[in-house]
């Protein structure tokens, strides 16, 4: 069983996030691309400490971005994960 940390990367703080937490007690992730939903869970149970109903995930894929002089190159793509808590419960995100 892998650790929490290994897990989670960060809580994403944004307008769209931070909207679903006031309204649908809903929180949004960023995690590593080997993680599953059970093991995302797990680890927001055991780092947060409240109880999790359900966990959506999304990829992110990476997209072309030009650069200076005539180069290209890529933006990063990355794994997030909307965890909805259970009535009543809510993670501090000060």
């Amino acid at each position: 069983m892998k650790q929490a940390q290994t897990i989670i990367k960060r809580m994403l703080l944004t307008e769209k996030g931070t909207g679903l937490a006031e309204r649908g007690n809903h929180y949004v992730l960023e995690v590593y691309p080997d993680s599953n939903k059970l093991e995302i869970k797990r680890a927001v149970e055991q780092l947060f400490k409240v109880n999790v109903i359900k966990v959506n995930t999304l990829n992110r894929k990476s997209k072309v971005a030009s650069r200076r002089y005539r180069r290209s190159g890529h933006t990063a793509s990355s794994k997030r994960a909307i965890v909805t808590l259970k009535a009543g419960q809510k993670i501090d995100l000060t």
